[in-house]
């Protein structure tokens, strides 16, 4: 998913030829040249091409007739500069890394073709040209260098301390990708956290770096499922490209991670997560998704499930996450009011929360209002039951509603003994719960 996303996303692309971080011709060769004049014609001829492939073409005849210039590592800066221009980043990396094999590199240069270097390899790894470990462990090595190499460029004469910030901060920004992108390709997954969430402190905005963090979260041992929710949503806030895909992938890991029987409460939870991600920031510390195990103790913990929902509060929330979809059999009830719904039977009821039989009786014959609705599938028969029958169901956990209190079953099924007979039949009603 990762490169498909990568392949509609917006590309950084950082411009720094043309600013003097290298000379078109060296200072110090041209006071003592080592070079012919027919070099440095040569070399001035392809760099002053204005045509990117007749340009290519004039650097390949340069190094089939001066294959061992002086001028080699000027003509391997104009081959990746043409080659970039020409969009070839395969070609922009093997030349960019000619450069940089070059013995006592200026400082300067070696931060031109570093960047170059990053750049090709974010365009060609996100167009799927250039996915191999062994190319993508190079681009990474080449980042954490650049990293290394910004943090002693010093300002260039000709660029104001605003402008010098701003390039520094922008390459910091692709070096830290480039380096993050490596670690998540390799699956060093904790590796690459840390230069995910240094690029996003630069720039917060970049949802792809986010979807990239966010994945980094999940995958690391032993996972980060909240930090990588938190960067999934913080993705999709950002509204890239590939919003609904990235929509789909992150309402499957919650599913993963939680694994509630009601998909309505996963949307719902996933709704307040995107709404939350979706003001910026850091996720809140107190926000947290309870987990598949974790519902599972809220389940074990309660032995009296109505009664422990009916008592509202959070508490309540986390065990109807813990409930929902689940099957609940033989559910003593009063009819309060029966109708027939769109091919079904929807019975609004009373159930007690009391366990003991003789409480359960007394609170039964004393209701008069619903806190219960059930819809009756496949059993037409029981809108033959009447208010105040008494009756037994089984059904699927399906709606919570805490103010008034009212919880909805689904799929249910009543005890036939406790459907009333047929007109001209022996009169059968409910059992009194209890007897």
């Amino acid at each position: 998913m990762q490169k498909r996303l990568a392949a509609g996303s917006a590309i950084l692309v950082l411009v720094l030829f043309g600013l003097g971080l290298l000379s078109d011709v060296p200072a110090q060769q041209q006071q003592q040249p080592t070079y012919t004049r027919a070099e440095y014609d040569a070399y001035t001829a392809a760099a002053g091409e204005q045509d990117a492939r007749r340009r290519l073409q004039l650097l390949d005849d340069f190094v089939n007739k001066f294959p061992q210039s002086t001028l080699l590592p000027y003509i391997n800066r104009l081959y990746y500069l043409t080659y970039s221009q020409l969009q070839n980043h395969v070609k922009t990396i093997e030349y960019a890394d000619r450069v940089l094999a070059t013995g006592d590199l200026e400082l300067a240069s070696r931060l031109e073709a570093l960047v170059a270097r990053a750049q090709a390899f974010y365009l060609a790894y996100s167009s799927q040209q250039l996915t191999s470990d062994d190319a993508v462990r190079r681009a990474g090595q080449a980042a954490r260098q650049g990293l290394e190499v910004i943090e002693q460029w010093p300002r260039p004469e000709q660029m104001t301390p605003e402008q010098y910030e701003q390039q520094r901060r922008g390459l910091r920004i692709l070096m830290n990708t480039v380096a993050g992108m490596a670690e998540l390709h390799l699956k060093n997954y904790a590796a690459a956290i840390p230069f995910l969430r240094a690029a996003l402190q630069l720039d917060p905005n970049d949802a792809l770096n986010h979807y990239r963090l966010g994945l980094a979260y999940l995958q690391k041992q032993p996972p980060q499922p909240m930090d990588g929710f938190w960067e999934l949503a913080r993705s999709i806030a950002l509204k890239p490209p590939n919003e609904a895909q990235l929509r789909s992938y992150l309402r499957n890991q919650l599913l993963f991670y939680q694994r509630t029987g009601c998909p309505e409460l996963l949307d719902q939870q996933m709704n307040e997560l995107l709404a939350l991600a979706g003001a910026g920031g850091e996720r809140p510390p107190e926000y947290h998704i309870p987990s598949a195990e974790e519902l599972e103790q809220v389940r074990a913990q309660s032995s009296n499930v109505i009664a422990d929902l009916r008592a509202g509060g959070e508490s309540a929330r986390k065990l109807f996450l813990a409930t929902c979809g689940l099957e609940f059999p033989l559910i003593v009830a009063k009819a309060i009011e029966v109708g027939p719904g769109n091919e079904s039977v929807v019975i609004r009821a009373y159930t007690s929360p009391l366990v003991d039989a003789e409480a359960m009786q007394s609170d039964l014959e004393a209701a008069t209002e619903a806190n219960i609705e059930i819809r009756v599938v496949g059993q037409p028969e029981a809108a033959r039951l009447s208010r105040d029958d008494y009756f037994r169901f089984s059904g699927t956990l399906a709606g919570y509603q805490p103010e008034p209190f009212l919880l909805r079953f689904q799929e249910c099924k009543v005890n036939p003994e406790d459907i009333p007979a047929e007109r001209g039949q022996p009169a059968k009603r409910g059992k009194r719960p209890g007897r």
